[in-house]
């Protein structure tokens, strides 16, 4: 008896939690693989890890955003410089003499959370097993998300909280504890407290609920009747009181509260003012190269037009290249974009008779396609569009948000495929995640900061815009 591979992902149970653990244990090998290599602070670390530092040695600075990456990072400072180091790794760039282990390790730690916390989420969504390894996969074959797990930057901290956020949300829906949505709004304002973009996952549930909310209403008011949905039940069921408290008022308690201990040590600017100073900041930054060399405008990261060199050093003779590129795996952000375009459009045209084909096969049977497709949807939109409106000088990695909620999109994709009847159907799903897993392993080196020829470094600079 044959087996067809495409079916390698419906596995009993206890092989499901293997291959669970089995890609968290991967996503953190990566991670933390040389860790303290470059003994230098790495792109914007110039920034975060020095200002990490001063908190501990008391020593007031302006930042740019608020100060929660920067606690953490302070944090991850306090516990790694409690173990040896070798000395080639140690320096005083941040003010004080720290191995670069000390103020990258909780990064790494953090970062390799994401493939777990998506997977979860996407389980929360579907009830899916394979749709949920799907994405825990994706997760982990991406370069942007590993790049910045390794060097001490804020990124990472944003879309763990955010992604907490989302997940404690679900965790409210599907068992109705009041206390899961005081959660969702305690950790989606701590990733406001982290940048403030932070926020646009909180405006993603928004936009979630106030659209279930205005279809509940519909049928009520026309006297329509629609399939019942666990999710429109449970979101609808929701007391307007009860989301403004938690969705509202806590995430602006938690943002406010914590920028307490950064005022004890920097109290020049009251709390306005401080908001005040960081949002003139960021309006004076211009948008363009003479700015900084990578700026790169919203539309562009939707096909990788211009990533982020973080670092780049030749050595010896040959000119040996260690270069490290703040990018996605191309390939998984060639078919996520796509995949959104397909699942968006189809949804489009689904509304029309004419295109009724187009309408979108149904993922799991205990959550409508409709509902998943909204809240990818919403996200990936929430995420995205208000970069529209950002006048400064703006880099590929503010595209992580939105980005991950496009894994989500090609995983949908890919499990319809992979339950399709038709051999051919699931061997296209199976060649697409075989075509990404090559497009890491073969980026791989200017992910990690990899010795190479250059012949082979400019191999993978595709486009010109990417040196």
């Amino acid at each position: 008896m044959t087996v067809d591979c495409s079916q390698w992902i419906l596995l009993p149970f206890s092989r499901f939690k293997a291959a669970v653990v089995g890609i968290f244990l991967a996503s953190l090998i990566l991670r933390f693989w040389h860790l303290s290599q470059f003994n230098v602070l790495v792109f914007d670390e110039v920034y975060y890890a020095k200002f990490a530092n001063y908190y501990w040695l008391g020593k007031p600075f302006f930042g740019s955003h608020p100060p929660l990456g920067h606690y953490l990072i302070a944090i991850a400072i306090g516990i790694g410089s409690l173990f040896p180091a070798s000395p080639d790794t140690v320096n005083d760039l941040t003010g004080s003499l720290h191995s670069t282990w000390s103020y990258r390790w909780l990064n790494a730690l953090t970062g390799s959370f994401v493939p777990l916390l998506v997977g979860a989420i996407a389980y929360e969504l579907t009830s899916r097993r394979r749709f949920t390894l799907i994405i825990m996969a994706l997760a982990a074959l991406d370069g942007l998300f590993l790049v910045e797990s390794r060097y001490a930057l804020n990124n990472i901290y944003l879309i763990f909280f955010g992604l907490l956020g989302h997940l404690y949300f679900f965790y409210f829906l599907n068992r109705q504890k009041g206390w899961y949505l005081t959660l969702a709004g305690v950790f989606l304002g701590c990733a406001g407290t982290v940048k403030w973009n932070g926020f646009a996952f909180l405006l993603g549930i928004y936009l979630w609920v106030l659209v279930i909310w205005g279809q509940k209403f519909y049928e009520h008011f026309f006297n329509k009747t629609s399939e019942p949905n666990p999710f429109k039940s449970a979101i609808a069921s929701i007391p307007f009181l009860s989301l403004i408290a938690n969705l509202v008022l806590v995430p602006l308690i938690t943002y406010s509260v914590l920028w307490i201990p950064h005022f004890m040590i920097n109290p020049e600017y009251g709390f306005w003012g401080i908001q005040k100073e960081i949002l003139h900041y960021h309006e004076k930054i211009g948008n363009s190269p003479d700015v900084h060399p990578y700026c790169s405008p919203w539309y562009s990261w939707l096909i990788l037009w211009r990533p982020v060199a973080y670092y780049y050093e030749t050595r010896g003779v040959n000119g040996i290249v260690y270069d490290v590129h703040s990018m996605a795996n191309p390939i998984l952000l060639w078919f996520s974009s796509f995949s959104m375009l397909i699942l968006i459009g189809g949804k489009f045209l689904s509304f029309f008779p004419k295109f009724e084909r187009f309408k979108v096969p149904e993922l799991s049977a205990e959550t409508s396609s409709n509902i998943i497709i909204l809240y990818i949807g919403l996200n990936y939109f929430a995420n995205l569009l208000p970069w529209l409106k950002i006048s400064r000088c703006t880099f590929f990695y503010h595209y992580m948000p939105a980005y991950l909620f496009s894994w989500f999109a090609l995983a949908f994709i890919l499990d319809n495929l992979l339950s399709r009847p038709k051999k051919i159907e699931r061997w296209l799903g199976m060649g697409v995640m075989g075509l990404i897993l090559l497009g890491f392993i073969y980026w791989l080196p200017i992910f990690l900061g990899l010795p190479l020829l250059p012949q082979a470094f400019y191999l993978r600079m595709l486009l010109p815009s990417w040196i």
